[in-house]
Parts: structure tokens; C-alpha cells; sequence
């Protein structure tokens, strides 16, 4: 006998697997685990969601916080050294560095005929080196050494206002008073002694004196300080050297360039 459960289809129906399950066996305890599942549904869901929401808030923190570099030290972006030449660097003026007088105590004479002063270490090497190149058959000869700041004046305003220079075309010859190499009391005009014609001319790069400056002048820690094409957009002066070879002299040259020498 075909008789109809409370769903209201036949017991038999093969569309229904729960169909072998008695009625009341199977429709009556639906309603009682609803009861009594759904708040702990409710509670386990509230803190799962809680712990995954902090998870999730906690790993974006993470990458979103900047990592700290270790020992607080500064990111290097380049070794490249930056020349202080650049615009509105207050250590310029027109192409030239400034650099504090030589104190008077400190100047000797390199050369008495002519009362040519230079530091006292630069004038011991320049000595030194001026025995040597007389060694090898060269003479090699000062032009001009230490020049105070005050000498300086006339070199650039004066002749400047004779040769109708403006001040950035007498820059490129001659630095303004206070940026001048000479006042430093480490530099120097070399001449070569057997071809004076050739004395601040740049054909003095011809000269024996100048090849042997170039192959020997760093032995006695001399250097050129404008070579062609210098960054500080000085004429070339194959004459002018400069002593390198203290603490001073090194760090008074190379800090006011703020890069670092060659060697």
C-alpha cells in the first residue's frame, strides 16, 4: 500500500534518497540541532573572523612599515665624487675655491734672487725637487710663489680694468682676491729656466722642464691644478703647481672640490 509521508510524496520514490528513512525518523529531529548548533556556529565564527582579521591587519602592517637599515647608517646612492663647482656653492666664486691666507710665520724663501716665499714644507720639496731636475740636466725655476690677498687685487681689478675684461673672462686667467691658489702659500709658477720665453705661455708644455715635471713633480707631492678641461672651467696653466703633500695641503685643496683625489 502506497502510503503518503508527511512531505507529501510516495515512500518509494526513487528521486529521494532519504526516502528509506522512516518519516517520523526523519523529519522530526531537523529543527533540534539548529537549536542548539547555531549560537556555537555564531561564537566560533566571531573569533575566527577576530583572529583572521588580525592576521590580515598585521601581515599588511608589515609590508607597508619601512624596513630599518641596519645600525642606523645612511644609504650610499654613489660613490661618485660631486665637485663643488656647481651653482650656489658658496665656496665658488667664478670657477674659483676660496681658501684662507698663509699666515706669515709659516713662509720661507725658496729662491733668494727674486724673495719667493712658499710654506715652509712645500719649500723644503720644491727645493728637493728642484735638485733633482738639475740632476737630470734640468733647470726648472720658480715664477711666483706665495701672493697675499691683498696682492691680489690689482692682478684681477687692475689688469682686468686695463684689458677691458669683464670679471667672468678675467676669472678664467686669474682667480679674484680670497680664491687665488697663491695666498695659500702651496703653490707655485714653474718656468723652465733655459726657454724663459715660454714663462706663463701654455707652449711651456713644450719644454723639458714641463716633461719632467709630468713624470716626476708627484714623487715630490706636486701636482698641476689646471690641467685642459679642469671642472672649475680655469685656463689651462701647464705652469701652475701645487704642493699636496702634508695634511693641510691635501685637506685644504681636496675638501674645498669635496671629492676625493685621484690616487
Amino acid at each position: 500500500m502506497n502510503k503518503a509521508g508527511f512531505s507529501g510524496k510516495p515512500q518509494n520514490s526513487s528521486n529521494d534518497p532519504g526516502d528509506d528513512i522512516p518519516v517520523a525518523v526523519r523529519d522530526t529531529p531537523v529543527a533540534a540541532p539548529k537549536m542548539w548548533l547555531q549560537p556555537r556556529i555564531v561564537l566560533i565564527g566571531g573569533v575566527t573572523g577576530f583572529v583572521l582579521l588580525a592576521l590580515i591587519s598585521g601581515f599588511l602592517f608589515f609590508l607597508t612599515t619601512p624596513k630599518k637599515i641596519a645600525d642606523s647608517q645612511p644609504l650610499v646612492t654613489s660613490s661618485t665624487p660631486t665637485p663643488t663647482t656647481e651653482p650656489g656653492n658658496v665656496n665658488t666664486l667664478l670657477g674659483h675655491l676660496a681658501y684662507p691666507e698663509a699666515p706669515e710665520s709659516e713662509l720661507v724663501t725658496i729662491s733668494t734672487n727674486r724673495g719667493i716665499r712658499m710654506r715652509k714644507a712645500a719649500a723644503q720639496k720644491f727645493e728637493e725637487m728642484a735638485a733633482a731636475a738639475r740632476s737630470a740636466g734640468v733647470t726648472i725655476v720658480p715664477i711666483s710663489g706665495f701672493r697675499s690677498v691683498k696682492d691680489q687685487e690689482p692682478l684681477f681689478f687692475g689688469v682686468g680694468a686695463q684689458r677691458n675684461q669683464t670679471p667672468a673672462k678675467r676669472a678664467a686667467l686669474s682667480a679674484p682676491p680670497g680664491h687665488s691658489e697663491h695666498h695659500t702659500g702651496y703653490a707655485v709658477d714653474i718656468g723652465d729656466g733655459l726657454v724663459p720665453a715660454t714663462n706663463l705661455q701654455t707652449n711651456f708644455d713644450n719644454t723639458k722642464a714641463y716633461r719632467w715635471m709630468q713624470a716626476n713633480a708627484a714623487r715630490f707631492s706636486f701636482e698641476m691644478s689646471f690641467p685642459k678641461d679642469n671642472t672649475q672651467g680655469v685656463s689651462y696653466e701647464p705652469w701652475h703647481w701645487r704642493f699636496v703633500g702634508d695634511r693641510d695641503s691635501l685637506e685644504m685643496f681636496y675638501k674645498a672640490r669635496n671629492f676625493k683625489p685621484d690616487f
